[in-house]
């Protein structure tokens, strides 16, 4: 099993999980960040960091969450890695508890 970033990050992109992650499996959007699963080894780390609880142990995902999993695995192949904590996003606070934010996930366009 691997963790999975979920909805609640999108447009909040706080990265305290990224500072406990010992390999590094986190790769960062303009607005999400996502969960390499061929890196990621399980730790459990990232989970209690996430002041959103965006993160998720895969078997543990809610049912209306589960495509994340291709998001995260998707999404790590073409994003940058982070490799320390950001400030989050301006308004990270404000989108914290709000619902339904799938539609606001930015996908950058390829080169």
């Amino acid at each position: 099993m691997t963790f999975v970033v979920t909805e609640q990050c999108i447009q909040c992109k706080f990265t305290d999980c990224v500072d406990v992650c010992p390999v590094d499996c986190f790769h960062e959007g303009p607005n999400f960040l996502v969960i390499d699963p061929e890196v990621c080894i399980d730790c459990a780390l990232c989970v209690p960091e996430c002041p959103v609880d965006a993160i998720y142990e895969e078997s543990d995902l809610p049912e209306d969450m589960i495509e994340y999993i291709e998001i995260n695995a998707e999404l790590s192949k073409t994003w940058p890695e982070i490799f320390e904590a950001k400030e989050p996003l301006p308004d990270a606070e404000k989108w914290a508890d709000a619902p339904n934010k799938r539609g606001a996930l930015v996908y950058p366009e390829a080169d």
